[in-house]
């Protein structure tokens, strides 16, 4: 009965924890899509708010988080991971970059074949310009996000969370080089 409830406890942390990690790279992602959603109104200057354009980048984060996630449970990316963490990060963020160009391929061809068109002719269709553009603007999206959960992965959760959101009230470690 012991191992029940403690399987039952550990696949509920697991499930807290991928929720934390899904909501984390959502909102980062997020940040990102909607200032860049932000931007191309402006430079076509349409100067009114555009709630469909921001609920797609909202869409866009979650789908994309989800994506991450995903691979990151299959264990993709993981092949430059004892190399140095720039490495590392960049080989993550171009990897997971061709998975997202993949399922927007997919999302496109999708998007076609729903308002009657073959296939064939949705890849024909397709403005593979407009896809290229979006990849290396995820890719470079990437960069800090991947490096970041590089150095979580290194240091460990706890740490990460210290280096990060510590404050400076308590005492200061001693930094002198004393012989």
């Amino acid at each position: 009965m012991i191992d029940d409830t403690s399987q039952k406890v550990s696949f509920k942390q697991r499930a807290i924890h991928e929720f934390e990690d899904m909501g984390v790279i959502f909102l980062y992602l997020a940040f990102f899509f909607c200032a860049i959603s932000t931007y191309s109104m402006l430079l076509l200057n349409k100067f009114e708010i555009s709630y469909f354009t921001y609920g797609a980048a909202l869409i866009n984060a979650l789908v994309i988080a989800k994506v991450i996630l995903i691979g990151e449970y299959a264990r993709i990316g993981r092949k430059h991971e004892a190399k140095p963490l720039l490495y590392s990060a960049i080989y993550k963020a171009f990897v997971f970059g061709l998975l997202v160009f993949a399922f927007h391929l997919i999302e496109e061809a999708i998007k076609e074949v729903v308002h009657g068109h073959r296939v064939a002719a949705a890849f024909r269709e397709m403005r593979i310009d407009d896809l290229l553009a979006r990849t290396v603007i995820v890719f470079c999206t990437f960069i800090p996000l991947f490096a970041f959960r590089e150095l979580q992965r290194v240091l460990g959760e706890d740490k990460f969370r210290t280096l990060l959101f510590r404050t400076n009230d308590g005492p200061k470690p001693d930094l002198s080089c004393r012989s």
